[in-house]
């Protein structure tokens, strides 16, 4: 026969389990005694790109900004001021659900990443740039509609000058050419990988007089996975320093194009005893070793520098370079 509980036991159990819910959840220790931070862990959605190369990503597009900054304010003659917000790892279908309707989503395609990828402009924004380029002045435009064609028109053009920039800016890391797609104006349409897979959302903050907008560029994973080994720290680190040398290299190079330089053309030499030289007149002739068909030396500030061919430009006399003066190094 089954055992009973008492009264007295019935409410000592209740009391247990009641004292065990009301204790706050505690945070499991390590060995030394410091707690330790848990952190939930998606299975179905891992992390397919790792910090370092998110990092670099926004290292990418913080320069990327500065770029969009210059070119937009250029182009609506105002200040434009643009900011990074975030790079984040999400899957697409989230990225979809964030946009609003109507939009303005761009997909473009930027050969060697496989795919298609997506930019899109915050309605208020694209409306601020639009009523910019027609004379608009400082006011805040609240328009919920779709863009008209000689709007779309419009938006495109300042498009292009974006895809240029981001061109500039992934040149170092892995060298794209962008070519620009569709235009979409409900983003449930813009189906570029399946909804579950992983994107790379990169989010810029625009700010145009009052109005405040979000630009976002959305790369698939499978866009970036040939170039993902590439998007490293250290890569990056060489990429700056090797554009701080062909920065510099211009620069100085620019600073001796207006530089002047004297140029000269030897036909021949000989050699004279002092005496010879001293009683030549008018009328006496020189004879030198060097032939007829002989190529002259062209000499840089008295130095040598090519071989060329005597003869006249016009009314001018001048040398035809022919080949570099071999330079000969001397062994130390």
């Amino acid at each position: 026969m089954a055992k009973i509980l008492t009264q007295d036991e019935i409410d000592a159990l209740l009391t247990t389990v009641s004292t065990e819910q009301q204790q706050p959840n505690r945070t499991p220790a390590s060995t030394d005694g410091t707690a330790q931070t848990i952190h939930a862990y998606d299975f179905k959605h891992p992390n397919r790109v790792s910090k370092d190369q998110l990092r670099t990503l926004e290292n990418l597009h913080d320069n990327y900004a500065g770029h969009v900054g210059s070119s937009l304010s250029s182009v609506l003659r105002t200040m434009v001021d643009v900011d990074l917000v975030s790079v984040d790892q999400i899957n697409y279908s989230e990225y979809i659900m964030s946009l609003v309707t109507p939009s303005c989503t761009y997909t473009f395609s930027a050969k060697p990443l496989e795919g298609l990828c997506v930019m899109d402009f915050n309605p208020s924004l694209a409306f601020g740039f639009i009523d910019r380029i027609f004379g608009g002045g400082e006011k805040m435009l609240e328009i919920e509609r779709e863009l008209s064609g000689i709007e779309k028109t419009v938006l495109t053009r300042i498009t292009r000058r974006l895809y240029e920039d981001l061109e500039k800016s992934w040149h170092n890391i892995a060298p794209i050419k962008i070519e620009e797609r569709t235009l979409e104006t409900n983003p449930q349409f813009v189906q570029v990988v399946p909804a579950g897979e992983t994107v790379i959302v990169v989010s810029l903050q625009l700010k145009l007089f009052r109005t405040t907008g979000l630009l976002t560029i959305c790369y698939p994973y499978v866009s970036l996975e040939p170039v993902i080994a590439r998007l490293s720290a250290q890569n990056w680190i060489d990429a700056t320093k090797k554009r701080s040398d062909d920065s510099a290299t211009d620069t100085n190079r620019e600073n001796l194009q207006d530089i002047g330089v004297d140029v000269s053309v030897s036909l021949a030499r000989t050699k004279l005893k002092m005496g010879d030289f001293l009683n030549l007149k008018v009328g006496d002739v020189i004879s030198t070793d060097t032939k007829i068909n002989s190529p002259a030396e062209l000499l840089v500030n008295n130095r040598k520098k090519y071989y060329c061919r005597p003869g006249l430009f016009g009314k001018r006399r001048a040398g035809q370079i022919t080949e570099v003066y071999p330079v000969i190094k001397k062994e130390l």
